[in-house]
């Protein structure tokens, strides 16, 4: 299965935001984006005016990257979004909000999408008392979603738990904390999505 595997702070230089890839350091100031505000490459520091499609790659990219998906899947589920009731952009975005490994990151238990997908390719997510080791999963209301792992790792998470108690947690998901289990309440709508994404750039991209 391809993936990427070159530096992920060089996505997020890309962007020229943060997209939270590295998990606590994106919070410190050794982040890439905080110490070279550039893109990278010999001409990071250059002019660069994109044009229209040029903007609207850059928004499909970025989205790309922020729930780590490649190409193919991306059009899958652009397509799948195109078929469904409502707002082609907002189902799209709901659509990449329940693949299981982002629902795991959701849950607070790790720092970033990346150790969410390795936590459920290892087998330590249980959903609905079944284990599933498949990140692309996508889950529904009603759900269950609960890790598993030694005591080390359940101290791992408990502790990543703790850091991040203050934040903002999604509306969709019920945490059960002391269990480390997580109820799928309702699906994710436009408006429990944070990040800056303008999906509708998306949506002409692919129209053209």
């Amino acid at each position: 299965m391809a993936r990427y595997t070159a530096s992920v702070c060089r996505l997020c230089r890309r962007e020229k935001m943060k997209l939270f890839l590295k998990g606590t350091r994106c919070y410190t100031p050794k982040c890439a984006v905080e110490k070279r505000e550039y893109v990278p490459g010999m001409h990071g520091q250059g002019r660069q005016k994109l044009s229209d499609y040029g903007v609207q790659l850059r928004e499909k990219q970025k989205v790309k990257r922020i729930y780590g998906v490649l190409e193919r899947q991306f059009k899958f589920y652009f397509r799948k979004a195109t078929h469904s009731k409502g707002v082609t952009g907002a189902a799209l975005l709901a659509t990449l909000e329940r693949r299981l490994d982002n629902v795991v990151f959701r849950m607070g238990v790790v720092t970033s999408r990346n150790e969410a997908r390795q936590v459920v390719r290892h087998g330590h997510v249980i959903v609905n008392q079944r284990q599933v080791n498949i990140p692309s999963s996508q889950v529904s209301v009603g759900d269950v979603v609960s890790v598993k792992g030694t005591e080390k790792m359940i101290q791992r998470f408990k502790a990543v738990l703790e850091e991040g108690k203050d934040q903002k947690k999604v509306e969709w998901l019920e945490m059960d904390a002391a269990n480390m289990k997580a109820t799928v309440k309702k699906l994710p709508e436009r408006s429990d999505i944070q990040m800056p994404i303008q999906e509708q750039l998306i949506v002409e991209l692919y129209s053209k």
